[in-house]
């Protein structure tokens, strides 16, 4: 295998590592979107972003993606109207996460795109070596 096929096949997995992680916050975010806190004081569930970093591989060379820490997103939480919640605020409001479904199965989709294309990467680069490998034969 070549040293530019093998840093293609580590680039694209480390590619598919981070998407992957992406996809499990997106699932933690979507699965806590309508969670409340117990009690009025209490914060519910804040929505996480994902952080990616470019992470130079000093074996090969490459850069690599690589998912950082997850951010915690400071946007304001949903108020609903509820007195008769256990959250429910003096008012009578209880505050919802920050996580919109719609936003987060749009990050999904795009998660989902990426991790499509790194895997038309490794599979692009298979076929290149198992042609390389039917030349060589001949």
């Amino acid at each position: 295998m070549t040293d530019n096929t093998q840093n293609t096949l580590q680039i694209a997995a480390s590619g598919l590592r981070a998407q992957s992680a992406r996809m499990r916050i997106i699932s933690e975010n979507l699965a806590n979107a309508e969670s409340t806190a117990r009690t009025p004081e209490e914060d519910p569930y804040r929505r996480r972003v994902p952080v990616f970093r470019a992470e130079l591989d000093r074996a090969t060379g490459a850069n690599m993606v690589r998912m950082g820490d997850a951010r915690l997103d400071d946007s304001e939480f949903r108020l609903s109207y509820e007195p008769g919640h256990p959250a429910a605020d003096a008012e009578g409001y209880v505050r919802y996460p920050n996580v919109s479904s719609l936003i987060e199965l749009m990050d999904m989709r795009e998660a989902q795109r990426s991790y499509e294309a790194n895997m038309n990467m490794i599979e692009g680069a298979r076929r290149m070596m198992e042609r390389t490998l039917d030349l060589l034969r001949r």
